[in-house]
């Protein structure tokens, strides 16, 4: 049974009154211990004999005092059953379990936010510091969202309790570096919003574990370049927002510009990439610039590879000259100075690959209609051919007119 407040109790049960006792479930007069009537109580010092009509108008007044109270106790028992406590100032919404504490100056999340709460609104508050703790009692949590704050750092384990949360907003805040847990216990996680933010770089492994989420936006933050083994567990991922960052289009950005060809071929949508440096690529959209561009990396990549290996001097032919032992000493064992053969990157375009296999198609049917063409000519041909030597026969008796004999000249000059 719903605890009435005592704020609640008080209007529902006053002095004599008594709810939930009587036959209807509803307020009814009753008698108060060391109180004869409620008549002596709100009309003390009265006779015992007092004229009807005078009793009738202030029995009207008791029934109708009577029957406010009691819509008021049914109220307040509704209340108690269905509206579960709602922070102060914040507003509450029973149907759909939302509470909104939006741009109430909030330096800490309030304490009493209901267990079922599914969508709970901090934003434009003066939130700087969430403990690790402080939504541990919201498991049914689905939508959160704390915009327009001031929040610099986040917990390893600030939502590892919202295991059904299918939405996160953190957008224009202060936020610099991320945990590699931080998100790790929100697998039905599909919307992450972490713009407007001074992210320089993101954690390895971050985004593991998030197979359902669909819409990432890092717009306007400190990124420069970024790792493409972080991307790819998003297999379910169809939108990326990564406009307005410093991204500097080097060798670093090399490997994450192959994942963003294959994102798009698939059908993902991603805004544009601007690079700021170098000077030659200033304002060019990243996705534009060809992967030509970047084979010089791959000569980088071998030689840097090269001189962490090898702690020597480099191989040459010089060091591949077997050394001769002195005469007298035990020949030592030979070490192995053989140079590793370095192969060649072969960059893969997913866009040059398709263009490939369309200019081989039409280069195809080009070929195959020329020699439909060359056929059909032959054909006509050898139809003409066998014609002229059937008439050719016929004339066999008349060989011997030498005029005859200029006129097949003739045809067969303008035959051939």
């Amino acid at each position: 049974k719903p605890v009435i407040p005592p704020a609640r109790a008080a209007c529902c049960v006053p002095v004599s009154w008594s709810c939930g006792k009587g036959a209807d479930g509803g307020c009814r007069v009753g008698e108060d211990p060391g109180i004869k009537s409620d008549s002596a109580r709100i009309f003390p010092g009265l006779p015992a004999r007092f004229p009807w009509k005078v009793w009738l108008s202030d029995l009207r007044r008791l029934q109708n005092s009577w029957r406010e109270h009691r819509i008021a106790c049914w109220i307040s028992l509704y209340a108690a059953e269905t509206l579960p406590t709602c922070p102060f100032s914040c507003k509450c919404d029973s149907r759909s379990l939302e509470v909104d504490c939006s741009g109430l100056g909030l330096s800490t999340v309030p304490p009493d936010v209901p267990a079922a709460t599914r969508t709970l609104l901090l934003l434009n508050n003066k939130l700087n510091i969430l403990p690790s703790w402080v939504f541990s009692n919201l498991s049914s949590l689905q939508r959160l969202d704390l915009s327009n704050n001031f929040l610099d750092q986040l917990p390893h384990a600030v939502f590892g309790d919202l295991v059904n949360l299918t939405e996160l907003q953190l957008r224009n805040n202060s936020i610099r570096t991320l945990d590699r847990d931080l998100l790790q216990h929100a697998p039905l996680l599909r919307h992450l919003d972490l713009s407007i933010n001074g992210l320089a770089q993101l954690p390895p492994g971050v985004f593991d574990g998030l197979l359902a989420l669909r819409s990432l936006s890092l717009r306007s933050n400190r990124l420069q370049n970024l790792d493409r083994v972080t991307f790819e567990p998003l297999v379910s991922l169809q939108l990326l927002q990564v406009g307005d960052n410093p991204w500097e289009c080097d060798c670093n950005l090399r490997e994450f510009k192959h994942w963003m060809e294959w994102f798009s071929y698939r059908g993902g949508r991603l805004d544009q990439l601007a690079c700021t440096m170098p000077k030659e690529l200033r304002g060019k959209d990243m996705r534009m610039v060809p992967m030509e561009m970047f084979n010089y990396c791959s000569q980088l990549g071998e030689s840097s590879s090269a001189g962490l290996e090898v702690s020597g001097p480099p191989c040459t032919k010089a060091s591949l000259e077997p050394v001769k032992p002195k005469p007298g000493a035990e020949p030592e064992p030979e070490p192995s100075t053989a140079c590793p053969q370095k192969q060649r990157y072969r960059p893969v375009s997913v866009r040059r690959a398709i263009g490939t296999v369309i200019i081989a198609g039409v280069v195809c049917g080009i070929v195959c209609i020329m020699m439909v063409v060359a056929a059909a000519y032959g054909c006509i041909y050898a139809s003409l051919m066998a014609k002229y030597h059937r008439e050719l026969k016929k004339r066999q008796p008349l060989m011997g007119d030498p005029e005859g004999e200029q006129e097949d000249q003739k045809q067969i000059s303008s035959v051939a």
